[in-house]
């Protein structure tokens, strides 16, 4: 009795997993730096109404109100 050969995938499978794989790692890399962006600019957003608060100032976040 002589052992079958072990089956190797084919090279269009592996190449379409790698492009698989690589799309979402773009795809989750995006996704973390909008995230980063996202909460960079809403510590510096926070930071700038603390400081306006912290000096006394009123008004620091006005409301837009449309006219009737």
């Amino acid at each position: 009795m002589t052992a079958a050969p072990p089956e190797t995938p084919e090279p269009e499978d592996e190449a379409a997993d790698r492009r698989l794989a690589n799309i979402a790692l773009a795809v989750m890399l995006l996704i973390l730096v909008g995230g980063g962006w996202w909460l960079a600019n809403a510590l510096f957003e926070a930071r700038k109404a603390d400081e306006c608060i912290a000096s006394g100032r009123r008004n620091c976040n006005p409301i837009d109100i449309k006219p009737r």
